[in-house]
């Protein structure tokens, strides 16, 4: 199995995600140049046996999608390295050798795949960069196993943050570098793309959990650190690239934080917030409120893969 395989089995993708607490699932459609749909979402705990998520598939009729599973923060690394000089059949073998190094365990049990940064158009040559994705075998062996107990086996393994990439694709400033920064319970999540590839991404350890703990009136020092984490990135970032970041987009958050209203008045970009129910049809009972959004927010960016694409 490859980490972005291609499958044209069936129309839209089914896309699972599971944490220690709860396994959440979405199915959405993303039609070539129509507006995509989410026909369904839920959430189920996460100790639910095989035979009830093989129930569960069987009554939502699970088996007829494409199947795809998201990795969690910590089942995988992403570094940056250059790109090898050799035939494209050979560019992973290349690039599992140049990061051995990087990991904490045997680069034979590293399951890897590479995600490009094509040169922008114009710029001066020099050398070419790749993210490489590594997990350990054994992970990716053993989320293959539970879903195949449940008759879904997967067909892809994917990653958070090709998922906001896609997202940020839907939002993207033309020529120009377009952030993305999604805060989840107790960490952020920042990428970069550039005409709709991802040049960059980033873990912050500031959540919901950390704002919420702070009265709406004592937030201002951990925006600041947010402020300065994004501030010290996107320089960095044009440094490297030669490309400014024009654009913040905000993820969807469960409640109002405030951090949107001080990072306008903070940061020299242009800064907008997601909201997914005007860039895609949701047919799902019960719609996608914006608590929903934050819960579901990769698994909607995961089910809006191309064709053809990483």
């Amino acid at each position: 199995m490859k980490w972005f395989s291609r499958s044209k089995k069936e129309k839209g993708w089914l896309v699972m995600d599971e944490s220690p607490e709860e396994l959440k699932y979405l199915h959405a459609y993303a039609p070539s140049g129509a507006r995509p749909s989410i026909d369904s979402w839920s959430t189920v705990k996460s100790d639910a046996s095989a035979g009830t998520l093989e129930r569960i598939a069987k009554e939502k009729g699970l088996d007829r999608y494409r199947r795809l599973a998201l990795l969690r923060p910590g089942e995988y690394q992403i570094v940056m390295v250059d790109a090898p000089a050799v035939p494209a059949e050979e560019v992973k073998s290349a690039v599992r050798w140049s990061i051995k190094d990087m990991l904490d365990y045997p680069v034979e049990d590293a399951t890897i795949d590479v995600l490009d940064i094509p040169p922008p158009e114009g710029a001066v040559a020099r050398g070419h960069a790749m993210l490489a994705v590594a997990a350990k075998n054994e992970t990716i062996e053993k989320r293959m196993k539970r879903f195949e107990g449940a008759g879904i086996a997967l067909e892809v393994i994917d990653i958070p943050e090709t998922a906001q990439r896609n997202i940020a694709a839907l939002y993207q400033a033309p020529k120009r570098g377009t952030a993305l920064l999604h805060l989840e319970q107790d960490s952020g999540l920042l990428t970069i793309n550039y005409e709709a590839e991802l040049y960059l991404a980033r873990r912050m350890d500031i959540g919901i959990a950390q704002i919420a703990k702070h009265g709406a009136e004592n937030r201002r020092e951990v925006f600041e650190r947010i402020q300065i984490e994004l501030q010290r990135t996107f320089d960095h970032f044009d440094r490297q690239h030669a490309i400014s970041v024009a654009k913040l987009v905000l993820g969807p958050e469960p409640e109002e934080t405030g951090l949107e209203a001080f990072l306008r008045s903070n940061l020299d970009v242009t800064i907008e917030r997601v909201d997914l129910a005007e860039r895609v049809q949701v047919a799902a009972p019960g719609g996608l409120d914006a608590r929903a959004q934050w819960q579901m927010f990769h698994l909607v960016g995961a089910a809006l893969r191309e064709e053809g694409r990483a």
